[in-house]
């Protein structure tokens, strides 16, 4: 087969055969299922939010929309990514460049993500990728309950350290050294030698996590802010199902004298369309569930699952003046 026709029969379907595992599957909810819609204004000012992912690709795929939402209604939000990608593909289309190559392509693409989701900083562990289980969850931990202190972390998005199916060590070790942070960071007697750099106790209360298979508490519509979403997967070029695929596409049928009206008339447009058809299928699917027209699925953990605070809730509620 000529590769001309390869890449035409192949691309309309890469992003389903190179769909990122986290959507890959259906998201089947299991259980009872909130269903958290967009909210007007800024109610969540004040607050910050930490999105951790492994890999550049993690976050554009799985929990973007949610992301771009939370910052649009009031968060601060920061960006996370604990490996320097030196695996990924930083060319596309399976075309391997140099570790170099792969290092710097997802090293700009992770900073584009970040600008597009209205996102303040971004921190790169630089972990080896497909190397993090190598890793020490004690440093791991104590660089990340480092960031929750410094930042005042509200409200974590990141893989699930409890859900089933994961065959990537880095989302794995990403997972378990988050959930375990978020704990510690609230603790007076861990790494006190950070309380004299003037960092305090604090404790994450939010938890969103997305995952292969996960087990989904929550869903939220992305609906309003399902451009954004887009345009996270147009800036992730170096490696995943989206970036210039569909201008790809649109490149390969002309040469054919063909053309999808879907792709439109500039590579632009044929990039966002593609995203939005094929990358944000289960997005579409999900959503169509509950009435949405795009959603997210996650495990979510939120304020009041301590014990600490099932007491300080009783309190206020049962509590009488002294006689």
């Amino acid at each position: 087969m000529r590769r001309r026709d390869f890449l035409t029969g192949v691309l309309a379907g890469a992003a389903i055969s190179r769909m990122h595992p986290a959507d890959a599957h259906a998201q089947e909810p299991t259980r009872e299922v909130f269903l958290e819609r967009a909210a007007s204004g800024t109610p969540h000012k004040g607050k910050v939010l930490l999105a951790v992912q492994a890999h550049s690709d993690d976050i554009p795929l799985t929990a973007a929309g949610t992301v771009a939402k939370l910052v649009q209604e009031g968060y601060t939000g920061y960006l996370v990514r604990a490996t320097n990608d030196d695996m990924g593909d930083a060319r596309g289309l399976g075309t391997p460049g140099t570790v170099g190559d792969n290092v710097l392509g997802n090293e700009r693409d992770n900073e584009e993500v970040a600008r597009v989701l209205g996102l303040k900083r971004v921190f790169n562990l630089n972990y080896g990728n497909h190397r993090m289980g190598d890793v020490s969850q004690n440093e791991l931990q104590c660089r990340l309950i480092f960031l929750i202190r410094l930042l005042k972390v509200d409200t974590v998005v990141c893989w699930d350290p409890w859900a089933h199916d994961e065959e990537n060590p880095d989302h794995a070790m990403i997972a378990r050294g988050v959930e375990a942070s978020c704990w510690m960071a609230g603790r007076d007697h861990d790494y006190p030698e950070q309380f004299a750099a003037g960092l305090q106790p604090h404790a994450v209360q939010e938890k969103y996590y997305y995952a292969r298979r996960p087990e989904i508490t929550r869903v939220v519509d992305i609906s309003a802010v399902i451009d954004r979403k887009v345009e996270a997967n147009r800036a992730n070029v170096a490696k995943g199902p989206a970036g210039h695929h569909g201008s790809q596409l649109r490149a390969e049928l002309a040469k054919k004298n063909l053309r999808l009206p879907l792709l439109g008339d500039d590579d632009a447009t044929a990039d966002r369309n593609y995203i939005k058809e094929f990358v944000l299928a289960r997005n579409r699917e999900l959503g169509r569930k509950y009435g949405v027209d795009y959603a997210e699925a996650f495990h979510y953990i939120g304020p009041g699952t301590g014990g600490s605070n099932r007491t300080e809730d009783y309190v206020r509620e049962h509590a009488v003046p002294l006689k």
